[in-house]
């Protein structure tokens, strides 16, 4: 299955802590926080100006973006976890 977003929206995949912190110590599912880090996976179509004109993203496929920890739409797709949320609830693009 394959989802494309519409408009504005960008398809993200959260990256995920590794289960285990400094020391050893194993932090269960329930006491994690949700990641705020993800892979921008598709993008929509684009939001139009008043005048009908495209304006073009700010992220592409393949952006490691900072996202809010409780924005967007949670969606399950072949077993993996993905967020949608607008293209202006991104925070940021993390560069390396």
């Amino acid at each position: 299955m394959k989802i494309q977003p519409l408009a504005d929206r960008v398809l993200v995949e959260p990256v995920k802590e590794g289960e285990e912190k400094k020391g050893g110590i194993i932090i269960p599912d329930t006491a994690k926080e949700k990641p705020q880090q993800g892979k921008v996976i598709a993008v929509g179509t684009g939001k139009l100006d008043d005048n009908g004109k495209a304006i073009p993203f700010n992220v592409k496929k393949g952006d490691k973006v900072l996202m809010p920890k409780y924005g967007g739409t949670e969606i399950k797709m072949d077993g993996r976890e993905y967020l949608i949320l607008r293209e202006e609830d991104i925070l940021g693009v993390i560069s390396e």
